[in-house]
């Protein structure tokens, strides 16, 4: 059976692996202390000491897109939702360290009891697309839908990968959180309560759900743009449309192409495309089979022996399912190299000098969400944990 075969490296994939360093462009958050070099031949032993001085008082949580370095030293492994409903099952855990971005965690906090204390190893772990939707701009936007009569029958569903203020709106406003799993069950709970639904942050997710799960026409669809005046749609528009969708996306998803998809096709013959509901309307159509990380663990865990699958979402993701899948051909669908730029943030040397500074008593980086935006936060979520099918 083939190896996995390396997209080719390119000087951004080396900066986003921790190979090089652009002091112009990097704003990571400083760690109390000197944060260890990653040439650190002592960081594995450091990790192993600090995880087993701190014990049960901590449950470390990793992300599928996580490299495979920090990978090693999570308790658990999983999507964003089912990693923050873990840390909630864990009451008896002191310290929940977060290796994932900044959202998640926000999650995590909001889902656990007031004595824990979320950790996330570097602040700077972001998401470009829970930042394509700031409170304001959605603030803003549905004072538009307001001014045009249709804010009252407009129900929000918003993307698990959002900010945590994002979630309060939802919830303030009668809508529902939702994942890559359910989106189509949460699509179908808001149009029972409305006439179209505000989708945020990620367009794609939104569209692909509505048109290739509920039947829906790309014209039943409109892009609202925050940084348009009006959104850059017209009112006959907004009130013609079934489903309003916020102008994200992923950076990581959005990536793939048409031509990916063909030019898989080409290389490997009698080659599966499975691929993300992130990634764009033309790649999902062109692909055999599309869906959440958890099922394309699955799919792949699954497959028959001597099966070829190219595979289009995060690139450590990819790598891993083929380490392990080793009786299957698995590609990954780009032929260059990407990453989730902030998920690679967290890094060996940020795991190290947060739980060597837990160990020692002092907590760094705590991911606090104001009570006020948790309380409808988990309005929202816990409307999704009423949604069928969870």
């Amino acid at each position: 059976m083939s190896t996995f075969s390396e997209p080719a490296a390119t000087p951004l994939a080396l900066l986003l692996l921790g190979r090089d360093s652009d002091p112009a462009s990097e704003r990571g958050v400083e760690c109390p202390g000197d944060l260890p070099p990653a040439s650190d031949p002592a960081l594995v032993e450091r990790a192993r000491i600090a995880r087993a001085a701190l014990g049960d008082r901590a449950f470390v949580l990793g992300h599928h897109y996580q490299r495979d370095e920090v990978i090693a030293f999570a308790d658990v492994t999983g999507d964003s939702f089912k990693l923050a409903r873990d840390a909630a099952a864990r009451p008896q855990a002191e310290f929940i360290v977060f290796c994932g971005v900044h959202f998640m965690a926000e999650s995590a906090d909001i889902l656990t009891a007031e004595n824990q204390k979320v950790v996330l190893p570097d602040l700077a772990a972001g998401c470009s697309m829970a930042d394509m939707a700031a409170i304001a701009q959605v603030e803003d936007a549905w004072d538009v839908l307001a001014d045009a009569g249709i804010a009252d029958s407009t129900v929000p569903v918003t993307y698990m990968n959002s900010t945590a203020a994002i979630k309060a709106f939802t919830g303030e406003h009668g809508g529902t959180i939702c994942t890559s799993s359910n989106a189509e069950a949460a699509l179908r709970w808001a149009f029972d309560k409305g006439e179209r639904v505000l989708f945020l942050p990620d367009q794609h997710l939104g569209r692909n759900t509505a048109v290739l799960r509920m039947g829906m026409s790309l014209d039943d669809c409109v892009v609202f743009n925050p940084h348009k005046p009006g959104g850059g749609v017209s009112i006959d528009d907004l009130e013609r449309a079934r489903m309003i969708l916020w102008r994200g996306h992923c950076s990581v998803h959005g990536r793939f192409t048409r031509a990916c998809v063909d030019q898989v096709r080409e290389r490997v013959p009698g080659v599966n495309v499975l691929v993300h509901p992130e990634c764009t309307h033309d790649v999902v159509t062109a692909a055999d089979l599309v869906g959440s990380t958890e099922f394309i663990i699955r799919t792949i865990e699954q497959a028959p022996a001597g099966s070829s699958w190219a595979i289009g979402t995060e690139l450590n993701l990819v790598r891993r399912l083929a380490q392990r899948h080793t009786d299957k051909h698995i590609t990954f669908l780009d032929s260059t190299v990407c990453y989730c730029s902030t998920m690679n943030r967290i890094d060996l040397p940020h795991l190290v000098a947060t739980l060597e500074s837990l160990a020692a008593g002092k907590v760094i980086n705590q991911i606090s969400v104001p009570e006020r935006v948790a309380h409808w936060s988990r309005v929202a979520l816990q409307q999704m944990l009423a949604l069928p099918g969870l």
